[in-house]
């Protein structure tokens, strides 16, 4: 996409926020991915390497995707770990976006009430650990912020009321409930994508919404668990049938299906679950070494059921999970015969924010003839893959060493969103959850 692609609603929200800094930041951002043909649009994000644990869901389950409704008694629960013995002055802001997560330019005061920044005053120190951390927690809405509008929006957390010094940001969707979406996530028709893919195939009803051309005023996103760096936007209808809208294509729809995640226990750390070689205390820390993983891109598939790549935190030796679970050094192993020369291999799951830095690149040795790779993490109990990216290419890939099955289990979530020619915002209309294997 080239310049056009940012409207004159975007620069206009840009110099609204009469502040410099920012908008001069944010320009230079719009110039230079057009420049080298990269889109400008909020995405998850931790900002220091101190920041860890940082976890978005609907308020009771953490494994739950951060999705709420429109006045109802839903709330997101946004919380992370700052690796210190010092509490930080912390405040968050939301944004509205439009459904491809760029800034619908909306005044704040239109998509929500309460004051633009809001302190975060629920933290707690960790407790009895070796790794000291604060612990802080915010849910929304709350007494402070009431949200108005449906739409997806982003939160961002900053420190000392500088928005420019920024912490974590994190998405999250708040529906109304005016459509409904049936669907299922199956085996591929097309033989080119039958053994490793997945076909979302769909249909919305509208009900008694009024909607006078479906293929410019109805957008669709189809994300795979819970990952938008994983979705598929702007599907049309393939036909319209009164308020029924069709969306059962045969290419187009089509997801690669990956493998089931691996795992590791690290609830305790007196005790070796089933994927842990060996605990061992090495002043001041813990370390947690895992067996060997052998590449899976060529064997047989096997279920077994996963996170879909997430994580959740808990501490079999304490009571609160949140403050007294410790961190710990993970070395993670994975031997190959000669090193990969073309590209690099990333530890890849929630528990990095599907992220790929220097963090979690592995690196080989050659003494031993394997990739490794040391993770601090919390305590608890996670999902990962190995992933390859290209010299030449930014696109990860999880099959090179993983493979692709189509008897894996995936999520797929389906986002329904409303607007018109005269609208201001894509209003979130309806989602449905659909599962390659439950139906």
């Amino acid at each position: 996409m080239g310049f056009q692609h940012y409207s004159m609603r975007m620069i206009k929200f840009i110099f609204s926020l009469n502040k410099p800094l920012l908008t001069a930041v944010l320009i230079l951002q719009m110039f230079l991915s057009a420049l080298s043909g990269q889109e400008v649009f909020y995405a998850d994000k931790i900002y220091r390497p101190n920041i860890k644990s940082v976890q978005m869901y609907r308020t009771g389950w953490d494994l739950t995707y951060p999705i709420i409704g429109l006045n109802s008694l839903d709330q997101v629960s946004l919380s992370f770990d700052d690796l210190t013995d010092e509490v930080k002055n912390y405040s968050y802001t939301i944004e509205h976006c439009d459904a491809d997560w760029y800034p619908s330019g909306l005044l704040i005061e239109e998509y929500m009430s309460g004051f633009a920044h809001q302190p975060i005053q629920d933290y707690s120190l960790s407790f009895n650990t070796y790794v000291n951390y604060v612990h802080y927690r915010l849910n929304l809405p709350n007494e402070d912020v009431k949200i108005l509008l449906s739409g997806n929006y982003v939160i961002r957390v900053f420190e000392d009321f500088d928005e420019n010094n920024l912490i974590p940001v994190r998405r999250f969707s708040v529906s109304e409930s005016l459509s409904s979406i049936t669907g299922s996530a199956s085996r591929p028709v097309l033989n080119q994508y039958r053994d490793d893919g997945h076909q979302v195939s769909f249909k919305v009803y509208l009900g008694s919404l009024s909607v006078n051309d479906p293929y410019s005023e109805i957008k669709v996103a189809i994300q795979q668990n819970n990952r938008w760096n994983m979705s598929i936007r702007n599907l049309k209808p393939l036909f319209v049938r009164d308020n029924e809208l069709d969306y059962n294509y045969q290419s187009g729809n089509i997801f690669k299906a990956g493998n089931e995640y691996r795992y590791f226990d690290i609830k305790s750390i007196r005790y070796m679950a089933e994927s842990v070689q060996n605990i061992d205390y090495q002043p001041p820390h813990y370390h947690v070494y895992l067996y060997p993983d052998p590449p899976r891109n060529n064997s047989r598939y096997f279920y077994r059921e996963d996170l879909n790549g997430r994580f959740f935190i808990d501490v079999q030796e304490g009571v609160k999970r949140d403050t007294e679970s410790d961190y710990v050094h993970v070395h993670f192993s994975l031997p190959l015969e000669f090193p990969i020369m073309d590209g690099d291999l990333y530890i890849s799951g929630a528990l990095n924010n599907w992220e790929y830095n220097d963090i979690n690149r592995m690196e080989y040795n050659f003494d031993n003839k394997t990739y490794e790779l040391d993770l601090l993490l919390k305590q608890g109990y996670y999902n990962y893959e190995y992933v390859y990216i290209r010299e030449d290419s930014r696109f990860p890939d999880a099959t090179y060493l993983e493979g692709s099955y189509y008897e894996a289990e995936n999520d797929y979530v389906v986002y329904v969103y409303f607007s018109t020619n005269t609208s201001r915002y894509d209003r979130l209309i309806g989602y449905q959850i659909l599962n390659s294997i439950r139906k």
